[in-house]
């Protein structure tokens, strides 16, 4: 059985194509100015980027949060700079495996919030939690042995695993745990706010 996400619920009409593609336009734009703001914080600072992917996701459901990542990355790859740091596709060679990992975070947090997994704050921190970690999957792959075999070249190109580890994963694990939860109580506030509505 799935449940309703949170703009399938708040938008009337949410069916047609027009509002889906306006979904998917202002979504994918969403995702561009949250790649753009990077917060101080310790290890290093992080960028908005994945807590709003998580937002689409939980809120557009599976099919709708994939297309929008599909768009997000097709605005990139035509040379928009919608990446973080104002970098297009051609800039982000380093960080190709986390972007097309970005399609399957939202694509999982839509699943997840249709699923009725992800129901309060603590249950929808955890799912979102665990879909950042799988994130590190492609995200590490791709500098450590796909980028060699696709026949990139640089530095960072055969990464050993302790330098993925120290580089790569380690001082990005507590900023992703925190956009995890902020994204919980978002959509789990936004359906509160949506019932009190109706009631």
């Amino acid at each position: 059985m799935t449940r309703e996400t949170v703009l399938g619920k708040a938008i009337i009409g949410s069916e047609a194509l027009g509002w889906k593609a306006a979904m998917v336009l202002g979504g994918s734009l969403f995702i561009a100015v949250a790649a753009q703001i990077s917060v101080p914080m310790w290890p290093v600072p992080v960028t908005m980027q994945t807590l709003a992917i998580l937002i689409v996701g939980l809120s557009f459901g599976s099919r709708l949060a994939a297309v929008t990542l599909l768009a997000y990355l097709a605005e990139g790859a035509l040379g928009l700079p919608v990446f973080a740091g104002g970098k297009n596709l051609a800039m982000a060679s380093t960080t190709i495996g986390f972007l097309v990992g970005f399609v399957a975070m939202a694509w999982l947090a839509g699943l997840a919030a249709e699923r009725g997994l992800a129901k309060g704050v603590v249950s929808t921190s955890i799912i979102c939690i665990a879909i950042s970690a799988l994130l590190y999957i492609p995200g590490v792959a791709w500098p450590m042995a796909i980028a060699g075999m696709a026949g990139f070249e640089g530095s960072w190109v055969g990464s050993s695993a302790d330098t993925i580890w120290t580089y790569w994963v380690s001082p990005f694990l507590l900023g992703d745990a925190i956009k995890a939860v902020i994204a919980a109580l978002v959509v789990t506030g936004g359906w509160t706010l949506l019932k009190a509505r109706k009631g």
